[in-house]
């Protein structure tokens, strides 16, 4: 398997995505969004978090991978937590 990742200066999204040469959708391995936001400032992020999800057959075989290399990208994907962010205020 190969993946690439790699993230926006914007840190909440990703500007390449690919595993095995196919683009991909980190929402195919998980959900992101702001755990905190009652902390956060007016259109910033209190506690930014991707949230690996358990996989499906069709994920799998969409990218062509293993569920163990299902999990090496979901912990791959922990670039997209970051705690709180005010870059969008």
């Amino acid at each position: 398997m190969k993946y690439i990742i790699k993230d926006m200066r914007s840190l909440c999204e990703l500007e390449t995505f690919e595993i095995n040469g196919i683009k991909a959708e980190y929402e195919d391995f998980g959900d992101k969004y702001d755990t905190n936001p009652e902390q956060a400032e007016p259109y910033g992020c209190g506690n930014m978090q991707f949230i690996p999800r358990p996989s499906t057959k069709d994920v799998l075989k969409k990218y062509k991978i293993t569920e163990d290399e299902y999990e090496e990208i979901c912990s791959a994907l922990s670039c997209l937590s970051f705690g709180s962010c005010g870059w969008c205020i």
